[in-house]
């Protein structure tokens, strides 16, 4: 490097006295013929000696070779989102076939049998490239002491300093707390790495409906679900895109369509055989759709849903695709969250894949026997009636007080992951062998079962922490959960045992 800047100095000082035969060459090869044959002309006397005419011959001879090389290292420095770009670029940008390596082998990986989660992506961090700012951090457009949204405070520590983003939060010691962005790939790449350490099969990479309808928002989901992409490949993980309804409008299902058309023709999403991480149930991939038949006013209706999975089910270019949706608890009883149309049922007939939301709906060991008793078996027999797989959400316990301050901090505990434990239980009794995990990364409602560290910052916003046990406590919990359902681990109940420090023990 230092060589160019020595032949840009020399450049800078000779432009003006270029001879003829130099102009209209391409900068670097003027360069390059004024820098040598300099030290021709000095040497000349010497042994070293060429005709100016051959020199320049093989120069630009040359010069095929390494223009495109550096027209190259120019085009793929990464995308930044900024405004004026239009949303043909960004998917020009973002959006392509898979070219990275694969571990897998053999079969495609399949939903039956594994612990899924969910994976959220939805953090930004100024400097990042999305143009979001302190995206999903902040409260109120601040990310500051007294204004954030979230609970939980991830655990940086094994990111490279290029990874982390500093805050205007400061931890005990003085020193400022650090956060992450989803639009980092070798961040996302751990994620998925930490996945593979401890055996959990993959994620749902949510893709928000009405974001994705913006440029920025578009820029941001698409990177995040190209990073999850090569991390499921990279690490042996599953990964399976997840639609999040939420926030559309009557009608808005179209919008839908027409990304996953897009999803389809530029990155041949579940179709790619250089992507062989892309979930699948039975013989086809799978493709999730959240948030059908929730009682809190949502504006899209059953019937433009209905025709949203006959789409993916069936359509001649963009369909062959198994569809998972995502429901209230209490579909079948068609009470409670759940709207009270019989039409929901119709649907979820019509489906290949049923995930009824569990977060909150209890929060303690006596709640979560009941609800196994009262909605995950009887759940689980319609289904096999109607030929439908069942797959229950449990989640690790669940905080959003810093988003909701009417509600207390930590307010259903999880008790050093034995609130979660006992749902695995639960499951393994009913007999369920697949979960989804709410989630690897909500650190806003304090679902996350990443690495979350127990020195969060201190001041006028209050955490939680892991309780003083090892950051990857919930990320092997996970993994024994899974064994469990698999009925790989010894049949005996109890929390399972994990050796720890001598600093560090579970009450």
């Amino acid at each position: 490097m230092a060589s160019v800047f020595m032949l840009a100095g020399f450049l800078s000082d000779q432009h003006h006295a270029d001879p003829p035969a130099h102009r209209g060459l391409p900068w670097l090869v003027r360069l390059t013929v004024c820098s040598i044959e300099s030290s021709v002309q000095h040497r000349s006397r010497g042994w070293f000696s060429m005709s100016r005419a051959r020199f320049q011959s093989a120069l630009v001879l040359a010069s095929l070779f390494l223009l495109p090389s550096v027209a190259k290292a120019q085009d793929d420095k990464p995308f930044q989102m900024r405004d004026g770009v239009s949303r043909e670029q960004i998917l020009d940008a973002t959006l392509e076939p898979y070219g990275g390596r694969s571990v897998h082998e053999g079969e495609k990986p399949q939903l039956v049998g594994s612990v899924m989660c969910g994976y959220q992506g939805w953090f930004s961090c100024p400097g990042d490239g999305a143009g979001r700012g302190w995206y999903h951090w902040q409260k109120g457009r601040r990310f500051e002491p007294g204004s954030c949204t979230i609970d939980l405070w991830p655990d940086v520590s094994e990111l490279h300093p290029d990874e982390r983003y500093q805050t205007a939060f400061q931890l005990e010691n003085g020193q400022p707390a650090e956060v992450y962005s989803a639009l980092t790939p070798e961040t996302v790449d751990r994620h998925f790495l930490w996945m593979q350490e401890h055996q959990i099969d993959g994620v749902f990479v949510q893709r928000f409906a009405g974001e994705v309808r913006g440029e920025k928002g578009l820029h941001h989901f698409n990177v995040v679900l190209d990073n999850c992409r090569a991390g499921a490949n990279r690490h042996g993980r599953a990964w399976a895109v997840m639609y999040d309804l939420s926030g559309l409008e009557k009608g808005g299902t179209r919008s839908v369509i027409e990304d996953w058309k897009a999803l389809r023709y530029r990155m041949n999403v579940g179709r790619d055989p250089a992507d062989q991480a892309y979930l699948h149930h039975g013989k086809k991939p799978l493709v999730a759709l959240w948030g059908i038949g929730f009682n809190d006013g949502r504006r899209y209706t059953i019937e433009e849903c209905a025709e949203l999975i006959d789409f993916l089910q069936n359509d001649p270019k963009y369909g062959g695709f198994s569809v998972m949706v995502g429901v209230p608890s209490y579909w079948r009883e068609l009470r409670t969250d759940c709207i009270d149309d019989p039409a929901l049922h119709e649907l979820i007939k019509q489906v290949e894949v049923v995930s009824p939301w569990a977060v909150g709906r209890f929060g303690d060991d006596e709640e979560v026997q009941r609800y196994a008793q009262e909605v995950w078996r009887p759940d689980l027999a319609w289904c096999k009636k109607n030929n439908v797989t069942y797959l229950p959400v449990v989640f690790p316990g669940f905080s959003w007080h810093n988003l909701n301050p009417d509600f207390p901090l930590n307010q259903i505990p999880r008790r050093k992951g034995r609130f979660l434990w006992k749902q695995f239980e639960e499951l393994k009794d009913t007999g369920v062998e697949t979960a989804y995990v709410a989630m690897f990364d909500e650190v806003d409602e304090a679902t996350a079962i990443f690495k979350c560290t127990n020195n969060p910052p201190v001041g006028e916003s209050r955490f939680l922490d892991y309780e003083g046990l090892p950051t990857d406590h919930y990320l092997w919990l996970v993994g024994k959960g899974r064994s469990l359902l698999r009925g790989e681990l010894p049949p005996q109940r109890g929390f399972p045992v994990r050796e720890l420090s001598s600093e560090t023990c579970i009450d």
